[in-house]
Parts: C-alpha cells; structure tokens; sequence
C-alpha cells in the first residue's frame, strides 16, 4: 500500500505517540494536528466536522476557516486519517471489505473501495490476492 503523503498527518501520526507536540503550542498546523489526533484516536462513525469543532471548543465555520488557514479542510484530513487507519489494520489482520469499511466510518462498502483504490492504485480484491 503507498504511504501517505501528506506531513501533517506524519506529524501527528508520530505525535500520535509522543504525544506531546500538541500542547507545546508553536505548530504553524495547530489546528490540523489537533483535528487529526481527534480523526486518528476517535470513532469515525460519529465524528463528523460538527462534533471535532465541539471538541476543540469552537463552532464548526471556526473550525473551516482555520483549516483554510492550513491550507487543508476537513474532508483532506479525514480521508488521510481513513487511509493511516486502514494501513494500521492491514498490517495487523487481514480483514474483509466490509469490515474495514464499517471500522473507517463508510456507511456504504463501495465507498471504502473507491478509496482504497485511490489510495493505493489498485481495487481491495486485487491487493488482497497480492498479499497471498
């Protein structure tokens, strides 16, 4: 699978961890890392741009224009938290379609694989039979 490319999530993906980066404060991406800590730790079920903006402490129009601010949006950074998710599974278990969907927020499986194709260039199906 292609590893993802954008730096803040690799940021927050490695202070997913150290987890002290955040509070620090002196990020020129404050805002994305602390949407993408919310994306990367929570059920994406429920988190819709709505309940993160409540979590931060600010309306969900606050949150968008920080997040223009950052030159990113909401939808960017779930998409990429949905991706770093879905790579953290895979190398974990070999699960189904429809469960990766269910675990990544997608209320339809057909639009978890037109992610996963976008992802990695090749449809779920085809990088499963790659991986046997």
């Amino acid at each position: 699978m292609q590893h993802l490319h954008s730096a803040a999530l690799t940021r927050v993906a490695h202070t997913h961890t150290t987890s002290n980066h955040a509070q620090r404060g002196d990020s020129q991406y404050r805002t994305t890392d602390r949407v993408l800590q919310i994306l990367l730790q929570g059920d994406l079920y429920r988190l819709r741009v709505e309940s993160v903006a409540s979590q931060l402490g600010m309306s969900p129009t606050t949150l968008r224009r920080r997040l223009r601010m950052d030159h990113t949006h909401y939808q960017f950074l779930l998409d990429r938290a949905r991706q770093y998710r879905c790579e953290q599974a895979l190398r974990t278990a070999r699960l189904p379609g429809k469960c990766l969907a269910d675990e990544l927020g997608y209320l339809e499986v057909n639009s978890f694989y037109r992610a996963f194709r976008r992802w990695t260039g090749v449809g779920f199906s085809d990088w499963k039979a790659q991986q046997l």
